[in-house]
């Protein structure tokens, strides 16, 4: 029996123009209220010239996930193709998550009552959540699930240049060394320039 294809985003530095795309749609997709921003355009070393560059950033849906290992009430869970999501309605907004995740992904609204963070939202690489598949429930708490109908997440699908990569690990990492060797260079190059 083959296993089953492990979920991946990977967003190649040297084809991301920092347009937001990813994130405006990923915001108006799945009706984000204001201060939440489940996918985020980042610049490392701005202004610096030859060294800039932008990189698309989520939940990377981690194989050894920490914000899993860290929750002390279970919200989060694992699917078998490796997409991380978490259940809103175990949630207590303890934040222990944020803080043990290396990429910002969960988010708390800033406006809970008596200075609590609220519940926790995150990327969900649009697969929804724990409730009943394409549900007005799971729309309302976690947005389209366009993996069940077997569409990319919104993010990846209004990428102009193709700079977000999604889909089964294996794969993103083969389109990915295809496109350093076709550079003729090697993709740390940019480190080495001064």
């Amino acid at each position: 029996m083959s296993e089953m294809a492990r979920m991946k985003f990977y967003c190649d530095e040297d084809r991301c123009i920092e347009c937001f795309a990813c994130s405006v749609g990923c915001a108006e997709a799945h009706e984000l209220p204001t201060g939440i921003a489940r996918r985020k355009v980042i610049t490392i070393d701005e202004g610096k010239e030859g060294l800039e560059y932008s990189l698309s950033i989520a939940c990377m849906h981690c194989t050894d996930a920490p914000c899993e290992k860290v929750c002390p009430v279970d919200c989060f869970y694992i699917r078998e193709d490796g997409i991380v999501l978490h259940d809103k309605e175990k949630c207590i907004g303890c934040a222990y998550c944020l803080y043990a995740c290396p990429f910002g992904a969960p988010q708390f609204p800033r406006d809970g009552a008596f200075g609590t963070k609220g519940v926790m939202d995150k990327c969900t690489m649009c697969a929804g959540g724990p409730l009943e598949t394409n549900s007005h429930e799971e729309r309302e708490l976690y947005g389209q699930n366009r993996i069940a109908e077997g569409k990319v997440p919104l993010c990846a699908s209004v990428c102009a240049t193709n700079a977000l990569l999604v889909g089964d690990s294996e794969k993103v990492s083969e389109i990915f060394r295809t496109r350093v060797l076709s550079r003729g260079h090697d993709h740390n190059s940019r480190t080495m320039k001064m």
